[in-house]
């Protein structure tokens, strides 16, 4: 009996499961963003007039992001 409430005490010491998800949403916001902005920086370089290297920097971002996101659900399991 006793060593079922030591083990309920130490389950309970982490941070609640919420916070692990508040910090991976600045993870995906935090790709996205730098892959945008590198794209923007690099379309302001180049004399293009269609914004190829926005989109091409923003899509590869979102998928990066959203494999870090199975990445880190999958090692939930």
């Amino acid at each position: 009996m006793d060593d079922q409430k030591v083990k309920k005490k130490d389950e309970d010491t982490g941070p609640p499961v919420f916070v692990k998800y508040i910090g991976l949403s600045f993870q995906l916001f935090g790709i996205i963003g730098a892959g945008t902005y590198f794209g923007w920086w690099l379309q302001q370089r180049s004399d293009m007039k269609f914004p190829v290297w926005i989109l091409v920097f923003c899509f590869f971002s979102v998928f990066v992001a959203f494999y870090q996101l199975w990445i880190s659900m999958k090692r939930d399991k």
